[in-house]
């Protein structure tokens, strides 16, 4: 089946949206380091309902003084590190969509995202692509953020003592050794969400490191307020949660983290049943961007190949040899991350060259 027009759609949802809900961050509310279809649902809502979500950056650690307080201690307290496994990151959900089935789309519009805090935290870790290069040092920079300009500027830095390999390590830096960085440079703020997927159908847990065809960790900078993701649904109810909060990230994630930020999420979740596709989706207000994944980011090129020909073949009416010259001469196929375990590249396609419009 081919995409239909979604801007209609969403402005008539938009104008009657049917609920408006909350979900804070707390420990009856957070899975820490994993996606699972066994995790009870921490809201139920109908398709075109507005959600307020508070999403944690597990690296609120890296200066607690600036990027914690009560609540946020709170959920450190709630979730023992026994139960942090086998990944890292603090996921917020699941939402439950009534009526979603294996098969069906989520359609997620998301409306807005505002740091909790004026400061952020960046890791040059251990899991980093120059790692080695860097003798096996890890170093943290604590960037302060600037929401009039919305751009992030370095606060100071200090060497991380040990190996950073505990989600939701916490560093009392008061007792390092503080250096100025970043003197004269200003960093664009872009914030979205580094991870955030419906349940696999699977009933163990998934770690939320790797991405994939549920979602998770994609690390595109690009989903942000005013993008739309479309995910496709594996369970009952989608079981959708988001977490990983950036406040700005490179392509590629070299160090291997972002300026990890928490985040006040607002978005809309629409059902869908009218179409399919394989991975996550992307749309922007200028592009369609389709990820491939695979720890082989040869196989990760080739898999984002396949999924922009089937984006442009079955829902926007290409023949497989038009679509092909397309991809080469307009396409722009960039990599997301190199860090996750399972890489990602990500293919842009330009919507303003297509009569129709938005899918």
């Amino acid at each position: 089946m081919s995409l239909i027009k979604t801007d209609d759609l969403t402005d008539r949802d938009r104008e009657n949206p049917k609920n408006l809900h909350t979900i804070r961050a707390t420990p009856d509310s957070c899975h820490w380091g994993y996606f699972s279809a066994s995790v009870p649902p921490a809201l139920t809502i109908d398709s075109g309902d507005l959600i307020q979500a508070e999403a944690i950056t597990h690296h609120a650690g890296d200066d607690p003084d600036l990027m914690m307080d009560a609540k946020i201690e709170a959920l450190w307290d709630g979730i023992p590190e026994t139960d942090r496994h086998p990944g890292v990151h603090i996921m917020t959900g699941p939402i439950y969509v009534r009526d979603a089935k294996p098969g069906d789309m989520l359609e997620i519009h998301y409306l807005k995202m505002k740091p909790r805090f004026s400061y952020g935290s960046n890791l040059a870790a251990n899991w980093g692509h120059l790692y080695e290069e860097f003798g096996k040092k890890e170093r943290v920079t604590i960037y302060r953020l600037d929401m009039g300009t919305m751009q992030a500027t370095g606060h100071y830095a200090y060497n991380f003592q040990g190996l950073y390999d505990k989600p939701g390590q916490i560093t009392r830096c008061p007792e390092c050794s503080r250096e100025t960085t970043l003197e004269g440079v200003r960093v664009p703020m872009r914030p979205h969400l580094g991870t955030a997927g419906v349940a696999p159908n699977i009933r163990e847990r998934v770690s939320s490191i790797p991405p994939g065809a549920h979602g998770g960790n994609i690390d595109n900078w690009r989903i942000a307020a005013g993008s739309t993701m479309f995910y496709p649904v594996q369970v009952d109810g989608g079981l959708f949660s988001i977490g990983d909060p950036h406040v700005s990230q490179g392509d590629g994630e070299i160090s291997g983290t972002a300026i990890e930020a928490s985040l006040d999420v607002t978005m809309q979740i629409i059902l869908r049943k009218d179409f399919t596709f394989p991975t996550p989706l992307l749309q922007t207000p200028n592009f369609w961007i389709v990820h491939g994944f695979d720890e082989d980011l040869n196989v990760a090129m080739k898999n984002a190949s396949k999924d922009m020909l089937e984006l442009l073949t079955e829902h926007r009416g290409l023949s497989k040899n038009d679509a092909y010259s397309l991809m080469s001469v307009a396409g722009d196929f960039t990599v997301t991350q190199v860090v996750d375990t399972v890489q990602g590249i990500h293919a842009k396609m330009p919507r303003y060259m297509f009569d129709t419009g938005a899918p």
